[in-house]
């Protein structure tokens, strides 16, 4: 069967390279029993190519099942998959079969395969490297021969290094990839799939089918359309089912288009953004200035402190002259911190920029952050607290008594 006559059975519009390219590998790996990745954004229509792979495929006459991995809740998907044995948890009131078993000899289309938990991925690797799974309370290995389609709109290969998808299923399942392009990068295609829907609903709905001016046409190909295909569907039939006038301009078809496109880049702060995004950029400009000027006020605090431990009879009143090579008038004054005229010095102190020699460096005895030793000070408190009642010290503390026992005798604590 030639890629055309594959088009016209399973609907099947345009004739970018990209789609092609992807038709073409669906048709040569079909009649072999090797895994397929199917890669592409959601609504491009990757069930469609799955479907053509089991329709060419020496199991077509054998059954063909769809499952969503992302509709089904974690909690029951691996019976849902492999099925379970009575009783073997709340609410399995019978045995049940699961799909690996009812779609033997067939194929299995696993779409959005990047949301499975990691212990169903061990369990289909297990299942396409020897064809045995274990239903769920059972011990008895089972054998299976399916063929695993799988899909994603995610990109697995980095999922792999953040340990969010297996990567030995990752290239398991990866054998032959198919990428499906988005209907962006199918311009030329866009006209096209709207014909087709436009009458397909005119006929539906019995009504004209909606015809687009030169604007309307050139403001449908230019938008970014991230639904893909199964939004350009959405908006045929909102235009065909609403639309009085049948001959739409630009005007009238972008009132049926969301009213920006979508950017799936991060957008920074500036004079093309909405006003959400400039009063975020305001803000965060603000936030950033703030926090310049405190850690200016830190250092400069830092200073006084300093020229006040270096200079101690100076006194509370007296003003601190700083003489730097880039700004020689640079003054600060101490404000008054005491009222005591005694200890007033009239004679200004001067410090010159550039004689580090002649500063002393305080030295500056930080804390200890031993976690052993805060764990210890704080057992101490707690003992001395209850006065030696352990029991107390340990419901304080949050611990078990048997464990403050063990660190009493680890940390070498006599009872207080």
């Amino acid at each position: 069967m030639d890629q055309q006559a594959i088009k016209n059975r399973f609907g099947i519009i345009g004739n970018t390279p990209a789609l092609n390219h992807a038709l073409n590998v669906a048709m040569q790996v079909a009649n072999t029993d090797l895994s397929v990745l199917i890669n592409g954004e959601s609504g491009v229509g990757k069930e469609v190519f799955s479907q053509i792979i089991h329709a060419l495929s020496a199991r077509k006459h054998n059954p063909f099942i769809a499952v969503n991995c992302g509709a089904i809740p974690e909690g029951t998907i691996d019976s849902e998959l492999f099925g379970h044995e009575k009783g073997s948890f709340t609410g399995a009131v019978d045995s049940r079969k699961g799909y690996f078993e009812t779609v033997n000899g067939g194929t299995i289309f696993l779409d959005e395969i990047g949301e499975l938990p990691l212990g169903t991925q061990a369990r289909l690797l297990r299942v396409l490297e020897t064809g045995e799974y274990i239903r769920v309370g059972s011990s008895k290995v089972q054998k299976t021969d399916v063929r695993v389609i799988a899909a994603t709109n995610k990109d697995l290969l980095e999922s792999t290094t953040n340990g969010r998808f297996r990567e030995d299923l990752y290239y398991r399942l990866n054998t032959v990839p198919i990428r499906v392009p988005a209907l962006r990068d199918r311009k030329e295609d866009i006209l096209l799939l709207f014909r087709k829907f436009a009458t397909d609903f005119a006929d539906k709905y019995k009504t004209t089918t909606v015809q687009l001016n030169e604007e309307a046409r050139n403001a449908l190909v230019n938008y970014s359309w991230p639904g893909n295909v199964r939004e350009l569907k959405n908006i045929a039939e909102q235009i065909s089912v609403l639309s009085i006038d049948k001959n739409i301009t630009g005007e009238q078809l972008r009132t049926f288009l969301p009213d920006h496109n979508y950017n799936r880049m991060p957008v920074l702060a500036g004079g093309n953004g909405n006003v959400s995004q400039t009063e975020f950029a305001n803000e965060r400009e603000i936030l950033y200035k703030l926090f310049f000027d405190m850690k200016k006020d830190v250092n400069e605090l830092k200073k006084m402190f300093y020229d006040l431990l270096q200079n101690p009879g100076m006194g509370a009143h007296a003003p601190v002259y700083t003489n730097d090579n880039n700004n020689n008038n640079n003054i600060r004054e101490l404000s008054t911190v005491g009222n005591n005229s005694n200890n007033y010095n009239p004679s200004p102190v001067i410090i010159q920029g550039n004689q580090e020699s002649q500063i002393h460096h305080h030295e500056e005895v930080e804390e200890s952050l031993s976690i052993i030793d805060k764990e210890k000070e704080l057992i101490i408190k707690a003992l001395k607290k209850h006065r030696g009642k352990r029991r107390d010290a340990s419901l304080d503390l949050g611990i078990s008594e048997r464990t403050l026992y063990r660190k009493l005798k680890e940390y070498d604590i006599e009872d207080l």
